[in-house]
């Protein structure tokens, strides 16, 4: 009888991190150059190398948990489905106010992002349901129909349907739905209920109209991975990582695209919170950086920080507290993240003023940093790494590192025009892509209240190792942590997630007169949605976990804080909670009266055979050859010096930097001022003297 093994595959946008699991927690792992024009193809590629370095067969596999940026990229390349709106009458600018609201109040130069939905296909309907759900104006579908034959003339290929109050009374959405499926069965339909039951007409159309939009491309995406993926011979199930960093069903994925944004890298701010339990700190800041964008996430008491809110835009993507309205709000479950254009294959360049900036511009996989040889002409972070010898010659058994060619580019387009030499234009690179990350943690602490110099930098991804201890020396942070195998952590971080499914009950009212029995009927219901959810996905609901939140906002505030509750909880003590919670996040608490908004529940099953972090060991990636020498260059104030460089694996004591670590994943650079050694976790622990940060 052949063994089982699971596989964790995440797509960046330079390359595709894999990761195979035997049942006894041996893990094999491997990375591919991702194929942006198909980016299944990358992962096809990766299992069949995996699969075969494991000496398995594409029968063995018996889980396939996956990954993708294909919705983000979706939405950063405006990529998407031709997608048209319908709603109420009077409501179809309701994209374009949005919040009434910018992202630097004295920022002249600033425009507002075009609304994916263009006002032509933004469609109006007369129909009217008050907030009780007491139907005002009947919905006529001879109507709905003529938009939707308009729309489809026009060559609209998904349609959001939101009309005013559907949360309440959801039959107008419901009805406008069919009537358009069975006249236009082309058109893909997002009727805002599904996505979003709750109150709030900004924010639910934003969330409906950026389904619409991504849905096309993610359900092909998935629809051709599931077929070559059955071509293989892998009839496994394939599970999607949602931005929550769990795992949901592929069929899910296909039609509620919007959970789906930042699959994968959520993942990794889950994984590095198990392993910090797993190693006694629970403190952490996740810092992932990878070939094109980096972000930062804050673990406190080994919690990972969650958000019922994001929003996705160009250069800095923030949290919910600070939506400024620069980008595409989604009002869904989501890990806390902070993410900036800048990776490593992030593009150098002087601007107009003449001044050296980085990102958010990538060289992607394709072509690439200059010195892949791949037709990359521009300079990357990558390029400045390799020119101040922190980067190996080799990256893998079969690419070579064309250091010249990097020296030339760099020397054309930044040393030269600044009057800079190679050594000092590189390092400016390295100094400016150091800056614009530290504002990603930032945005995650400082600006918070969270002092960073009380947590522990995790740091992983294929070039977090390179940039971590100056990350840290930056923001006056003393430790560093970097897990086995970080460049393929996060793919080891979904085989360690579990199935989840989310559902959300508008709730209105407040506090004060808070109707238990109501509160109770509604988690109970819930309930019975999220046990129907998973027998359907066939699933076992006995071992179900539930955990139920109440969103809670003051009278006349917008926003709301979901409070978790245990069934059963009196008003008494959700009010303590809710105060507790608000005055840690924003440091007061009003005397205002407390509105209740919606029931949220988060149910969850526990996959079998999830990735444990703290028995799971590495079955490859040790990099062979003994300790060699390398000249590296540390900045005008300690320049060229000759550092040792070692196998990860070969570090068995506390060394004194600088040094380079290598493994088959990544590179670990611990510079002047810092000590590193192996801790009984497998992780490699740096520890900064206080003269070495900032």
């Amino acid at each position: 009888m052949r063994t089982p093994v699971r596989l964790g595959v995440d797509i960046g946008g330079t390359f595709t991190d894999l990761v195979l699991q035997w049942p006894d927690g041996r893990a094999l792992f491997s990375k591919v150059s991702s194929t942006p024009q198909a980016p299944e193809q990358a992962v096809l590629d990766g299992i069949s190398a995996l699969l075969a370095a494991a000496g398995a067969e594409p029968g063995d596999v018996a889980e396939l948990v996956h990954g993708t940026t294909v919705g983000s990229n979706t939405l950063l390349q405006k990529a998407g489905a031709r997608t048209g709106l319908i709603t109420t009458r009077g409501f179809r600018d309701v994209l374009e106010i949005g919040r009434v609201r910018t992202p630097g109040m004295f920022d002249l130069s600033w425009r507002k992002p075009e609304p994916l939905v263009p006002r032509r296909w933004r469609l109006e309907v007369d129909e009217r349901i008050d907030t009780h759900g007491t139907v005002l104006r009947p919905l006529d579908p001879a109507e709905v129909l003529a938009a939707g034959a308009r729309l489809v003339a026009e060559g609209v290929e998904s349609v959001a349907i939101c009309f005013l109050n559907s949360f309440a009374n959801p039959d107008h959405e419901t009805l406008a739905a069919q009537a358009l499926a069975s006249a236009f069965p082309q058109l893909v339909l997002t009727p805002s209920v599904a996505v979003l039951p709750t109150m709030g007409e900004y924010e639910r159309t934003s969330t409906a109209v950026v389904n619409a939009y991504v849905l096309p491309a993610l359900r092909g995406y998935i629809a051709r991975l599931e077929q070559a993926l059955r071509a293989m011979g892998i009839d496994a199930p394939l599970l999607i990582g949602n931005s929550n960093g769990g795992l949901s069903t592929a069929a899910m994925a296909k039609e509620k695209p919007v959970f789906f944004i930042s699959s994968g890298r959520a993942a990794g701010a889950v994984g590095a919170a198990r392993l910090g339990v797993v190693g006694g700190t629970g403190d952490l800041i996740a810092f992932d950086m990878g070939g094109t964008t980096a972000s930062a996430t804050l673990v406190v008491a080994g919690e990972v920080s969650r958000s019922h809110e994001y929003e996705f835009r160009d250069g800095i993507s923030t949290p919910s507290r600070f939506i400024k309205a620069g980008g595409f709000l989604m009002r869904v479950p989501t890990v806390d993240v902070a993410e900036v254009g800048a990776g490593a294959g992030s593009i150098a360049a002087l601007d107009a003023g003449g001044l050296l900036c980085v990102g958010p511009v990538s060289a992607g996989a394709v072509p690439g940093p200059v010195c892949y040889g791949a037709g990359g002409t521009r300079p990357t972070v990558t390029d400045a790494n390799v020119v101040l010898g922190l980067l190996p010659p080799r990256l893998g058994p079969t690419l070579a590192l064309d250091i010249e060619a990097s020296r030339r580019a760099i020397e054309r387009d930044l040393a030269e025009p600044l009057g800079l030499s190679v050594e000092e234009a590189a390092y400016g690179v390295r100094e400016v892509a150091n800056a614009n990350m530290a504002r990603a943690i930032r945005a995650v602490t400082v600006e918070r209240g969270v002092d960073p110099r009380d947590f522990t930098l995790l740091a992983f991804g294929g070039s977090g190792p390179v940039h971590a201890c100056d990350l840290a020396a930056r923001l006056g942070m003393e430790r560093v942590m970097f897990p086995p195998a970080p460049g393929v952590f996060t793919a080891a971080g979904m085989l360690a997630g579990s199935l989840e499914h989310h559902f959300l009950r508008p709730f209105a009212g407040t506090l004060e007169a808070l109707d238990t029995a109501a509160l109770a009927q509604a988690t109970e219901t819930l309930g019975r949605q999220a046990r129907a959810a998973f027998a359907g996905d066939g699933y076992d609901t006995t071992s179900l976990r539930y955990g139920f939140a109440l969103e809670l906002r003051f009278q006349g505030q917008e926003a709301a804080l979901a409070v978790p509750f245990q069934p059963g909880a009196d008003a008494a003590r959700l009010r303590a909670d809710f105060l507790d919670a608000y005055r840690a996040l924003y440091g007061y608490v009003a005397r205002d009266r407390i509105e209740t908004v919606a029931v949220r529940l988060a149910a969850s099953a526990p996959v079998a055979g999830a990735f444990d972090f703290g028995s799971a060991r590495p079955a490859e990636g040790r990099t062979a050859g003994a300790a060699t020498t390398r000249r590296a260059y540390f900045g005008s104030r300690a320049g060229w010096l000759d550092v040792p460089v070692m196998p990860r694996h070969a570090l068995a004591e506390a060394l004194a930097g600088p040094l380079v670590l290598e493994s088959a994943d990544t590179t670990i650079i611990v510079p002047p001022g810092a000590r590193a050694w192996p801790d009984n976790a497998g992780n490699i622990v740096a520890t900064l003297a206080p003269e070495a940060r900032a």
